[in-house]
């Protein structure tokens, strides 16, 4: 029995690499049904001020290849997890543990918990990202991605 039925990832998933699976089979270990939810091309541009080297449509292929991914949704609008969940209700959002302690996301952690939802933080891949991904490339110009 899955302590979750609904789980909710967020990202960007560009240049897709172990810890972005990583966190996604962890998430999956915890939900019946997990929900990805893949930041728009825009989006990452006006969140992030990044372009992403793979585009939306593509990130979204490959995340929806992926097994342990029940549905692959496109966030084109505000990423707040507050705001997804009013769309598309779930009981849990998962994320790396580099988030910890971010006043924002405490601040979301409470008020999922007042709709019956709740943040889980799973420890960050540090081995792998798509900022060193990106510097082996000799590409820092274009941001990161986690």
């Amino acid at each position: 029995m899955k302590k979750y039925q609904t789980g909710l990832v967020m990202g960007v998933f560009d240049l897709f690499h172990v810890g972005h699976l990583n966190l996604i089979m962890r998430a999956k270990e915890q939900c019946a049904f997990l929900r990805v939810g893949v930041l728009s091309d825009d989006l990452v541009w006006e969140y992030k001020k990044k372009t992403p080297v793979i585009g939306q449509e593509e990130r979204m292929r490959i995340v929806e290849a992926i097994r342990y991914v029940d549905e692959a949704v496109l966030i084109s609008d505000n990423p707040s997890r507050v705001m997804e969940w009013h769309k598309r209700p779930f009981d849990c959002f998962f994320s790396g543990d580099d988030y910890t302690g971010n006043a924002y996301w405490e601040w979301e952690r409470e008020e999922l918990k007042k709709l019956g939802a709740d943040i889980c933080f799973f420890p960050y891949t540090k081995e792998q990202s798509t900022t060193k991904i990106r510097e082996k490339m000799g590409n820092t110009e274009q941001g990161e991605d986690k």
